[in-house]
């Protein structure tokens, strides 16, 4: 722990964390903030303080729970929880780059790569492997599937599915992340049965043959993709953000052979 850094308040640091120049961890705030083993907390980076959200009322417990072996670089900020039945967490292996910003009851995953100034907004979920380019904007309660890259510079109003790439102002369906499921290891023959799923839900050749709804029912009861575990997890990924208090998914394209 760097001398000019400085905690407060009711917060527990697990062992071998770094605190580099002018880092704050903690508040004085009812609740607490944790902070497990391995984490480098970044020169001037303020992490477990109140948050932002005009709801949170002053006396009500706030929570921050980091896992380990996270690496949170220089002006980064990470906000409690708004009210005292919730928690913003970030899990183990993530590295969140330079001046990002993670807003109050988001939640984050595992192995994670966030570039500089990427803006999570309140109760945004990320789940693991995702990576964005920076800067990019992700608006409150979306939802981010795993192994999923957002391009530099996006402004992300709707949920982006697993396995999928988007970009733009407002963020649109890209198509899949390929190079991300190559180097997570996936193999050839899974992302084979992942861009053919794509294809036939988004880029059908005949747009007027079937609803989005109808074109994902067929994947899904497909005899050759209905079965692969990939495929699955992309379709409730997608169906899951159709659900009731979600936001549904980034805008695609349709295909067109004109």
């Amino acid at each position: 722990m760097h001398p000019s850094s400085h905690i407060f308040g009711n917060t527990k640091l697990g062992s071998h964390c770094v605190l580099m120049t002018g880092a704050v961890v903690g508040d004085d705030l009812s609740g607490r903030t944790v902070i497990g083993c391995n984490n480098i907390i970044g020169h001037h980076a303020v992490v477990g303080i109140k948050c932002q959200d005009m709801k949170y009322k002053l006396g009500d417990e706030c929570f921050l729970d980091i896992g380990d072996n996270n690496e949170i670089r220089e002006f980064t900020s990470i906000h409690r929880s708004s009210k005292s039945c919730d928690r913003t967490v970030i899990g183990d292996n993530n590295l969140i780059m330079g001046s990002c910003h993670i807003a109050h009851d988001c939640k984050i995953g595992n192995n994670n790569i966030f570039a500089n100034s990427s803006l999570l907004a309140g109760h945004v979920i990320v789940e693991d492997y995702v990576h964005t380019g920076g800067p990019t904007v992700v608006h409150q309660f979306c939802h981010i599937g795993s192994f999923s890259f957002i391009g530099g510079g996006s402004v992300v109003s709707q949920d982006v599915p697993k396995y999928m790439m988007v970009s733009g102002d407002r963020a649109e369906l890209r198509g899949l992340n390929f190079e991300g499921l190559r180097r997570c290891g996936f193999q050839v023959t899974e992302i084979k049965s992942l861009r053919t799923a794509y294809r036939k839900i988004f880029m059908p050749s005949n747009t007027n043959s079937m609803g989005f709804d109808e074109r994902l029912s067929e994947v899904e009861h497909s005899e050759d993709l209905g079965s692969v575990p990939a495929v699955c997890s992309m379709l409730r990924s997608i169906r899951d953000s159709f659900t009731e208090n979600r936001r549904g998914i980034c805008k695609f394209r349709q295909w067109s052979s004109s």
